[in-house]
């Protein structure tokens, strides 16, 4: 029998975290911010190992361009420009400055503003605008599942040879098994783009709300 991944308990969760996932304080600060301010909508923020994931990724990768579709109050992004190569840069695509004058701040607290540039509108306006040619080194998606597709077709072409594009959310919920709403059915047709698409090798990786992570070709 092939063997299955252990089920996550939240006091199981909890020693993931404490083991490699802490938040610093700036971080932490964030996450209680967004939690305590914005009530429901807190949700879309990432959780700590996704955090930790992006660093780790763009560290190893060694980072240089980054996009990020989807900003919320900034605790990826912010992840993401902390493990920039020297010079890099994060380009950030939102359209809620209420969101992302939280980010500001704690991209500036955090002594990352001058790696981040954040673009605010529709984020297939700001990714069309984009030079065509190979030059993105990672990319994040977390924004409007609907319109998950359509960031697809704009990122690929415009990564480089071995880029990385990390895709947040592609297991819903569990909803992918039997999609009921909109959003379900949404990812489930994202992800059979991705996974016939032969530009990029791919990986599904069952921890958070499920993380797709994409290998240009």
């Amino acid at each position: 029998m092939t063997a299955r991944p252990t089920k996550i308990t939240d006091e199981l969760y909890d020693y993931v975290v404490a083991h490699g996932a802490t938040p610093d304080p700036i971080a932490q600060d964030l996450i209680d911010e967004t939690q305590t301010t914005l009530g429901e909508d807190a949700i879309m923020q990432v959780a700590p190992d996704t955090a930790a994931f992006l660093t780790m990724l763009t560290k190893i990768v060694g980072v240089r361009v980054a996009v990020e579709v989807g900003t919320f109050t900034g605790y990826s992004s912010m992840s993401i420009a902390r493990g920039l190569a020297d010079g890099g840069k994060l380009i950030c695509c939102d359209v809620s400055r209420e969101f992302t004058d939280i980010a500001r701040r704690y991209w500036e607290r955090a002594g990352l503003a001058d790696r981040i540039e954040l673009r605010l509108a529709p984020a297939l306006q700001t990714l069309r605008a984009m030079p065509t040619e190979p030059h993105i080194d990672l990319a994040f998606v977390d924004a409007l599942k609907t319109e998950y597709e359509q960031y697809w077709a704009e990122l690929v072409p415009r990564m480089r040879q071995g880029g990385l594009i990390v895709v947040d959310n592609t297991l819903f919920h569990g909803g992918v098994v039997d999609p009921q709403s909109d959003f379900h059915k949404a990812i489930v047709a994202f992800n059979e783009v991705v996974i016939s698409d032969d530009r990029v090798d791919t990986v599904m990786l069952p921890f958070a709300d499920g993380i797709t992570l994409g290998r240009r070709r």
